[in-house]
């Protein structure tokens, strides 16, 4: 019987490891989806191909309204708490219709983020191991960080998290001390370049917002800890403001000393896949470079354990509201991890580059390939869940102006990545993006009726499915209410 007794405390009502990550871990979930060391070392280049020198102010604005959506996902997360993230939220605010769209969209956000850091740990590993003479394969290396990161994701939550923490921690400190050397040797110069965006236009600002998205995607992910957080209405809407904060001001710093550090070069920032090193060795510190490229692997790493975390977790509450088979909606008797979900998301995420590799893409393409469209999937969600905040606050009777404007700036900034990503016809301000881009949203909304075309045949399947999701959410209702009470 005593047995029995501790065999329900170690377990969530989902059956997961309850309240086992301190605030810092969960904190470390965010930051990790974040990568905050790959978007300087290898993706600054792609957004500042678009961008110019109004790539700091991508960020900027990218910053202001992850904010303003970071406040929406709070009016939920300080409510309720849950391992199906924003999908859980926006199906509690808008249904369980607009919660399956969301539950798909974070689906492939997280799994193609998860592949296109994959991509750049490929990518980074076989770059650095060739410098002692390995040679790895593609391939090879994309099985390896796949891999490594199902055992960790399919093992332990707290190992995960620990791990994560400690990877961004080094990274992103290194990193700061590099931009101070190369601002240093510039005389800690004002860039009026950058200041006046010269050269840059409307249409590149709105274009690089959608990587500045992809930058600062999985902000949110710390919501997927719903029953592993301690404290989780404290310790997860305190994640979400405050990764989003940090991370911001640390690209806005490392973009405008980048671009910086490239003027008067011969060699141009949009064209570098390295550009940390480029900088480091020209500031004469290379043995700096070097600790940051191998910093930026670890990341990439982190970042590709980080989107396998929350995915699983996805996948593991749509499972057992229906949507999949029940087999990925069950936890490990002894892990205590969605480790059906967990797998599934891990062979994902190895599958589509391996596949993209065999065809000939190579790994810094498919990065900024499948970098685009897991950008869309946020953007669906972001909007979807600044929408379904006041409309939850107005079924709890909490509704204030200022809630409304909240929900009203995010959509309104979160649009703007939208108009770049797709373009207007015609327009020199907002010009259509060149091929293959302008293809990808038309590939995500085909992703997406399929989607809902599939949740449809199941309600067909099984006509109770959303009476019982509506059960489920209300009972996380009930049971946060009721341990408000205690």
């Amino acid at each position: 019987m005593t047995s029995e007794i501790q065999l329900d405390r170690d377990r969530s009502a989902h059956g997961l490891k309850p309240e086992c990550l301190p605030y810092r871990e969960v904190l470390a979930q965010s930051i990790a989806v974040i990568a905050p060391t790959t978007t300087p070392a290898a993706n600054l280049a792609l957004i500042f191909a678009a961008s110019g020198n109004g790539t700091w102010l991508s960020f900027l604005i990218g910053m202001m309204g992850l904010v303003f959506v970071s406040v929406n996902i709070n009016q939920f997360a300080r409510r309720s708490a849950s391992p199906g993230s924003l999908y859980s939220y926006i199906a509690k605010g808008l249904g369980p219709t607009a919660g399956v769209l969301c539950g798909w969209g974070l689906v492939l956000a997280y799994l193609f983020t998860g592949i296109a850091t994959l991509c750049g740990f490929a990518n980074f590993g076989a770059v650095l191991l060739g410098h002692i003479g390995i040679h790895p394969s593609p391939i090879t290396m994309l099985a390896i960080g796949a891999g490594i990161a199902w055992y960790m994701a399919y093992k332990d939550i707290s190992l995960s998290a620990t791990m994560m923490l400690l990877l961004e921690g080094v990274s992103v400190g290194l990193i700061l001390l590099l931009a101070v050397v190369v601002w240093a040797q510039k005389g800690f110069a004002l860039d009026m370049a950058q200041v006046t965006l010269h050269g840059a236009t409307p249409g590149g600002i709105a274009m690089g917002l959608v990587l500045v998205v992809f930058g600062f995607s999985g902000f949110e992910s710390a919501t997927s800890l719903g029953d592993e957080a301690k404290d989780p209405l404290k310790t997860i809407p305190k994640s979400v403001i405050q990764s989003t904060i940090l991370a911001g001001l640390f690209f806005i710093m490392t973009a405008y000393i980048e671009v910086l550090g490239f003027s008067g070069l011969s060699v141009s920032l949009a064209d570098t896949e390295e550009p940390l090193t480029v900088l480091a060795k020209l500031a004469k510190v290379g043995f700096l470079g070097d600790l940051i490229s191998l910093s930026a692997l670890l990341s990439f790493f982190a970042c590709v354990l980080g989107s396998i975390n929350p995915a699983a977790r996805v996948f593991f509450m749509m499972a057992r509201h229906g949507l999949f088979h029940n087999s990925v909606g069950a936890a490990h008797s002894s892990n205590r991890t969605p480790h059906i979900a967990v797998s599934m998301s891990a062979l994902i995420t190895f599958l589509v580059p391996a596949f993209l590799c065999l065809f000939g893409v190579k790994l810094f393409e498919s990065m900024a390939y499948t970098g685009t469209i897991c950008t869309y999937g946020f953007l669906l969600v972001y909007i979807l869940v600044s929408v379904a905040a006041p409309v939850y606050l107005y079924r709890l009777r909490k509704l204030r102006p200022l809630d409304i404007v909240f929900s009203v700036l995010g959509v309104g900034f979160m649009l703007i990545p939208v108009v770049g990503t797709v373009g207007i016809p015609g327009s020199e301000l907002f010009p259509p993006p060149e091929a293959p881009y302008n293809a990808f949203p038309f590939l995500f909304l085909l992703y997406l009726l399929a989607g809902c075309g599939w949740f449809i045949i199941q309600k067909r399947r099984s006509p109770k499915m959303v009476r019982r999701m509506t059960r489920s959410m209300e009972a996380i209702e009930v049971r946060i209410d009721e341990s408000d009470l205690l």
